[in-house]
């Protein structure tokens, strides 16, 4: 049976009960996994959220981005530790590097991102241990820590979110899996699982039994434009200036085709002139189109049928708009899904 995913966190308009709801409706749909993300626009936090996921849901995998050094990998694991026991032992996590761009955020001194994010999980797996334990490291530095209670699992996955080489590269050393980035092509999903296969056969670790796991904006409507229109404003978000170096240019260094250094001053002269609501217009189909499997229906299963057969081997769905929840569920659920169920 195929993996499959539901993926939600990104829109501001969709709030913690909503989603809580969408997440239940997910598992009987039949759904593996409900993942969440949290983002660097300071939307809702995966903790919160997660626990509302937890107490909506009983079966299915709960999962969730958080990037490192925003949290103490103390703080981290207590609350890994303590998610995954509310859940039941459901939890997944999925961790990603401090990028210069998330320090200056949130206010933290620079430190090498690939490097942190490595001492960050080895951290957080010798406290989920259970055990009494110790690390030094350049950037995570405890002694004589434990948890104050036992861990429902000792080893939570997880799946390390990477874009770049060097991230795809890291994955491959360290995690149980990965997890692609949105607003990805089939195309660059083909050069980034390339990338992991090399890497993995270089640090002699097994393709078998490592998830690759992404990330796929979907808009599904009954007519072609109207579906581009829902999710153009996601794929906008990842083209303002102030983004455009964090996302485009790994994305174009691992081989994403759809996304073209000629078309960066028409972005921020669009930004200068009008903002996002500018530079949604400015965004063209063909960005659309080719990093988000969006479409009539029929058009969006045979896109995120290309994702799979590129590699992507759990497709996680974020839908553009709430009204489209009810219709990605039927669409990709293994059970019929029951729509328009209230929050609780």
């Amino acid at each position: 049976m195929e993996r499959i995913g539901f993926a939600t966190g990104y829109d501001k308009k969709a709030g913690v009960r909503e989603m809580a709801a969408w997440a239940r409706q997910a598992e009987e749909a039949g759904f593996e996994l409900v993942f969440f993300s949290e983002t660097i626009e300071l939307m809702r936090d995966s903790v919160s959220a997660l626990a509302g996921f937890a107490c909506t849901t009983h079966r299915v995998t709960l999962g969730c981005t958080q990037i490192v050094r925003l949290r103490t990998p103390l703080v981290m694991a207590q609350t890994l530790a303590t998610l995954d026991e509310l859940s039941g032992g459901r939890l997944l996590l999925a961790p990603g590097a401090c990028t210069a761009t998330h320090a200056r955020r949130h206010g933290l001194e620079a430190a090498d991102p690939p490097a942190s994010l490595v001492e960050y999980v080895e951290a957080l797996r010798l406290i989920l241990s259970g055990e009494r334990v110790t690390y030094r490291g350049r950037f995570v530095d405890f002694e004589d820590v434990e948890l104050g209670f036992e861990p429902v699992r000792t080893r939570i996955p997880m799946l390390i979110a990477a874009t770049s080489r060097t991230g795809l590269r890291t994955a491959a050393r360290i995690g149980d899996g990965v997890l692609l980035n949105a607003t990805c092509s089939p195309e660059y999903d083909r050069n980034a699982i390339a990338i992991l296969r090399q890497a993995m056969e270089a640090a002699g670790r097994p393709w078998e039994g490592f998830t690759v796991a992404q990330i796929i904006n979907c808009s599904i409507e009954d007519d072609h434009r109207t579906a581009l229109a829902q999710v153009r404003w996601e794929v906008a978000s990842k083209l303002n200036p102030k983004q455009i170096p964090f996302i485009m240019g790994p994305k174009l260094r691992v081989g994403e085709p759809y996304m073209r250094e000629e078309d960066v001053p028409r972005f921020e002269e669009a930004w200068r002139r009008g903002g996002m609501e500018a530079l949604i217009e400015a965004v063209p189909d063909s960005y659309v189109e080719g990093m988000t499997a969006s479409g009539t229906p029929e058009e969006v299963l045979a896109r995120v049928r290309e994702y799979r057969d590129a590699g992507v081997q759990l497709p996680i769905l974020r839908p553009a708009a709430p009204h489209q929840v009810p219709r990605l569920l039927q669409l990709f659920g293994r059970t019929p899904a029951r729509e328009g169920a209230d929050a609780q």
